[in-house]
Parts: structure tokens; C-alpha cells; sequence
């Protein structure tokens, strides 16, 4: 599978995962503080070939995805699941982790960030559907992120992609009712 876009990812490992994966070039990051120079080379990999971001899902990896999708707008987005990236020993959360099929299913789920499209999930309808502010919030949104594939995020944040990744009304509801189904399963 050779991948036109050239893949944002944190660190060498990262990279060496991917390669084992698919055929893509890579930009690395080396860490949270994402330098000028970093964002320089994206900025001309987005325009040249365009960007997919794949960052660890994780509190830095999301924080790196946040810094590079404000500084570069419209670069494509994968995401993994924290099972799929969790290390083997149990020890570390990381792209580096994920087997090449996994590695794999994110890059076919990639989402284009869109600034134009209209809301069509309000954050009063998470709040309703348990996803903010409850006991079982954060568990919900964890998996409702996996089902839509697009990441694990608090309230405020997976509202914004559900826009930004024009989840559909249709879609977001389906992928709800599959997490309370299996939370009924669970009880």
C-alpha cells in the first residue's frame, strides 16, 4: 500500500512502524514542541503532497495534532486506538505499538478537516447522550471515538470533530447506538 501523502508522526519508531506498514515517507515531530522548522516542512509537504497527522493517542499526541492541524489547516487526520497502540508489556501508548494491520486500518479512515461544514451534532445532544459531565462519559466518548474512528477526546474537543470531521448526524447516532448496546451487554 504506498501512501501519497506524506504521515506526521512523533518520533523514529513511529516512523519505522509505518514503514513496516505501508510505503510512506514521514515527517517527525521529536516530541510536543513542535519547532518552526517542523511546521515549515509540513506546511510544503501539505502543499506539495498534502499531510496526514498520526500521533499517538495520547495527552501529547493530541497536543501535537492540535498545534499542527491550528498552524497547517486542512491536513488529513488518522487515528489509532488506545488498545490498537498500547505496548505489548502493557508499558507506553504509541503508534510505534500498533501492528502493521492496524497501522493500516487507520490510513484507509483517514478524515480531511473541513472549516466550512455546518454543525450537525450540538454539544447539548453529547451532554443527552451521556457523553459529557457522567460517570460513564469518558468511557463513552472512548469508544463512540473508535467506532467513528476518529480518536479518543474530552467533551469540548470530540464536539469540534465532530464538525471538523463532518461526522453526520446518521453516522453519529448509529455509532452511539452500537456503544450502548454493548453497554447493556456489559451490565
Amino acid at each position: 500500500m504506498k501512501i501519497k501523502e506524506v504521515i506526521v508522526v512523533e518520533g523514529k519508531d513511529d516512523t519505522a512502524a509505518i514503514r513496516r506498514a505501508v510505503d510512506a515517507d514521514t515527517i517527525e515531530t521529536n516530541g510536543a514542541a513542535v519547532g518552526t522548522d517542523v511546521i515549515e516542512r509540513i506546511k510544503l509537504a501539505k502543499e506539495r503532497r498534502g499531510v496526514i497527522i498520526f500521533t499517538d493517542p495520547d495527552f501529547p499526541g493530541e497536543k501535537i495534532r492540535r498545534t499542527i492541524a491550528e498552524q497547517v489547516p486542512g491536513c488529513k487526520h488518522a487515528f489509532l486506538s488506545r488498545e490498537a497502540a498500547k505496548a505489548k508489556n502493557g508499558k507506553g501508548v504509541g503508534v510505534e505499538h500498533a501492528s502493521p494491520d492496524d497501522i493500516r486500518q487507520a490510513l484507509a479512515n483517514v478524515y480531511e478537516e473541513a472549516a466550512d461544514w455546518e454543525e450537525e451534532i450540538t454539544f447539548a445532544e453529547l451532554i443527552e447522550a451521556g457523553l459529557v459531565g457522567g460517570e460513564m462519559a469518558r468511557r463513552r466518548r472512548l469508544r463512540l471515538g473508535e467506532e467513528l474512528k476518529i480518536g479518543y477526546a474530552n467533551g469540548r474537543q470530540f464536539h469540534k470533530r465532530l464538525k471538523v470531521f463532518r461526522i453526520s448526524r446518521a453516522a453519529f447516532y448509529a455509532a452511539l447506538a452500537q456503544v450502548m448496546q454493548e453497554e447493556k451487554g456489559d451490565a
